[in-house]
């Protein structure tokens, strides 16, 4: 089982075999998208999930942008893995635990998901705490 989401199968066939431009900015559909925006989630948002489904809502929560480089991203034989620390911000009053992470297109609102996957074990966040990835803990399979 792949971690990419039904619309990303669907985007890379279409990319593959129509020459389908593919992962372009929201505002301006004709230039590539730079980043990628990797969101937590508080239950699996599954293979029809957007962006939004169960993310997490914790006070001060926002995605994270990544680049669409080596410098984001680690790629070697079917696996990418994150290439740097990545890091949330800061929880406010309202805590919540974190099971998945994802990656989609746009920094708010539904977006595109492409991937989904459970985390290694599940983060709580609370007050005061920053979730934090170390390089390489974030990683997907396309095989």
């Amino acid at each position: 089982m792949s971690d990419l989401t039904n619309a990303a199968e669907t985007a890379i066939v279409a990319l593959l075999l129509n020459g389908t431009t593919w992962l372009t900015l929201a505002q301006d559909h004709a230039a590539p998208a730079t980043s990628l925006y990797l969101s937590l989630h508080t239950a699996d948002p599954g293979e029809a999930g957007d962006q939004t489904t169960n993310e997490v809502a914790y006070t001060n929560y926002a995605r994270v942008a990544i680049v669409r480089t080596d410098s984001g991203w680690t790629v070697a034989s079917g696996v990418g893995e994150t290439a740097a620390v990545t890091t949330f911000p800061e929880c406010g009053a309202t805590p919540a635990t974190a099971t998945h992470f994802g990656i989609g297109t746009d920094a708010s609102g539904a977006g595109n998901l492409l991937i989904h996957k459970e985390l290694t074990s599940s983060r709580i966040i609370s007050e005061g705490s920053s979730p934090e990835f170390a390089a390489g803990a974030l990683t997907i399979t396309a095989a």
